[in-house]
């Protein structure tokens, strides 16, 4: 009987010692955070009725921050204004303006205002916009101490490389 209750006991230390589990998995995941840019250029025209679809390269969450500047200048270092950004003429009242929607997927970017057909060209045609996600655990603790109206200062904070901008089309 001794004998016996020794064979199991090894047999079962050995079926026991022997189940390891190996995971391998397919794809890695990536369990970073990273802030990203991204770059588009569109034009308002009356034929797209002032307004740009833009499909994101892959989903947020729905935490995420998604903010949006337009280039205004070029003479010297770039100027980036934080959109939504509206225009008003000399007596107050409003011109036009850029704003945008957003969704997991995609960005509705527009303009809006009085008679948009007389908005300059310069205003209008290959208006180059930056679309900065920032991942939502960063974007509310930064908020209060970053001036998120500054490209340049998100950028630093975010510590996003801005020579690598992803280009949409």
């Amino acid at each position: 009987m001794r004998k016996i209750t020794l064979l199991l006991a090894f047999i079962g230390m050995i079926s026991l010692s022997s189940c390891t589990v190996n995971e391998v998995r397919d794809t890695p995941v990536d369990n970073d955070t990273i802030s990203e840019v991204f770059e588009v250029t569109r034009s308002f025209t009356a034929s797209n009725n002032y307004y740009n679809f833009i499909v994101l390269p892959h989903s947020t969450y729905s935490s995420d921050m998604i903010l949006m500047y337009r280039l205004t200048s070029t003479s010297g270092p770039d100027v980036w204004k934080m959109q939504p950004e509206t225009y008003f003429f000399n007596d107050g009242t409003l011109d036009f303006g850029y704003d945008f929607n957003f969704t997991q997927n995609d960005i509705e970017l527009f303009m809006h205002g009085n008679d948009l057909g007389t908005v300059s060209n310069n205003f209008r045609i290959n208006q180059v916009f930056r679309i900065v996600i920032i991942p939502g655990f960063f974007g509310k603790s930064a908020s209060n101490t970053i001036d998120l109206n500054d490209y340049n200062a998100v950028v630093k904070a975010f510590k996003i490389n801005d020579t690598k901008v992803k280009v949409l089309k």
